[in-house]
């Protein structure tokens, strides 16, 4: 829209400058001769530079022989305004070094607007115009050459802060799309370390009402097992429900957590927790405390599956620098036909792997192996 107002700007000058020329009294065939190839010559230049800016920008500043065509206009026409009842020319001089001063660099702009201050003063010499003209018109051909400068310098201004504008839109974009697959990724890993636990602590109620029914025939532990595996189902649901909400509600403080889990551990499996805090308890982020309580609810899922009917001993240590998390319970022994098969589950050994990655990512560690004769699970994370 803009450029279409300003060309229908020049187009209006132009027949202005045509208008003013023409319709005075005659100056000489020589004058009016002049006047008409100079007026031609640059409404067909300014008219192929207007062509040619409709096929971009670029297409005009790679268009060596419009600039050219404009200087020899501008030239022509600053020589043929020294010319009496001619002097609106210079008004096509002034709008090709417009163009030029404008859409081209500093270098094609001076030398267009010195041709034609050159060509100009010679117009003046073999036209005898006045003292006046000679010093008006090279100063006016200075002035628009200066503030075709400045509009030069404003239009790369603009080009540029659309460009980082641009930029910008693609970098907040490209941000909202890292945030949406982190977001994906936290809701996964939580779902993943839901159903691992849950259906490994599943699994391992169902394989022990299996042996109750087959191997003891003892119906009514069996079903006391079996309504543990009911309620274990229900809380899996419900911390599913709550890792879709991933880190948008909080957990409780990790202590007041762990005690819970390790009563909940404690009536599920029939065997001692012991839970120990050491330091004084402060609240963490949930990106720190929610890998901790997932570490202890694999730990103490493998427990149960490796080491059934073994104490365990959790231990949370605030430290200046760090927290840690250590789960220990004692080896379990080999089964032997008077005892409880040690039951498999379904999450395939992978549990403390998807930990350790989730520790790295917050700078921590997680090691586990046997230590004096226990296994222990030891993580540890930043604060």
């Amino acid at each position: 829209m803009l450029r279409t107002v300003s060309w229908l700007m020049r187009a209006g000058a132009y027949a202005f400058i045509g208008l003013h020329t023409f319709t005075g009294p005659p100056a000489g065939p020589g004058a009016v001769t002049l006047a008409v190839v100079a007026f031609a010559l640059g409404g067909l230049a300014l008219l192929l530079w207007e062509l040619t800016h409709a096929l971009g920008d670029e297409a005009a500043r790679r268009a060596p022989r419009m600039r050219v065509l404009l200087g020899a206009a501008a030239a022509l026409s600053g020589y043929a305004s020294a010319f009496p009842h001619a002097g609106a020319l210079i008004g096509l001089s002034l709008m090709a070094v417009m163009h030029l001063g404008t859409e081209l660099s500093l270098p094609v702009g001076w030398a267009v607007a010195g041709c034609t201050v050159v060509a100009l003063e010679t117009g003046v010499l073999v036209a005898g115009a006045s003292r006046g003209f000679a010093l008006g018109y090279p100063m006016l051909v200075a002035l628009v050459l200066v503030a075709s400068h400045n509009r030069r310098a404003y239009r790369i201004r603009a080009e540029q802060s659309a460009a980082m504008l641009a930029q910008s839109e693609l970098l907040r974009a490209e941000q909202r799309r890292v945030a949406v697959l982190d977001e994906r990724t936290r809701i996964a890993r939580e779902i993943h370390d839901v159903l691992a636990h849950s259906l490994g602590a599943l699994s391992i109620q169902i394989q022990a009402a299996s042996a109750l029914l087959t191997d003891h025939r003892d119906i009514d532990r069996a079903v006391t097992v079996l309504d543990g595996a009911r309620r274990l189902t229900a809380d899996g649901l419900a911390e599913t429900r709550r890792a879709v909400h991933a880190l948008r509600s909080d957990l409780a403080p990790l202590d007041q957590e762990l005690t819970t889990m390790a009563d909940t551990h404690r009536q599920r499996h029939g065997v001692p927790v012991r839970l120990r805090v050491e330091g004084e308890p402060s609240p963490l982020p949930a990106d720190q405390a929610l890998p901790l309580f997932r570490t202890a609810q694999e730990a103490l899922t493998n427990a149960a599956k490796h080491a059934p009917a073994q104490p365990v001993e959790v231990t949370l240590s605030y430290e200046d620098e760090h927290m840690t998390l250590t789960v220990d319970n004692p080896l379990g022994a080999p089964p032997s036909p008077r005892r409880a098969p040690a039951f498999a589950t379904v999450d395939g050994g992978y549990g403390l792997t998807g930990m350790r990655e989730r520790l790295l990512l917050l700078g921590g560690t997680l090691d586990a192996g046997v230590r004096d004769g226990q296994w222990r699970v030891r993580a540890e994370v930043p604060r």
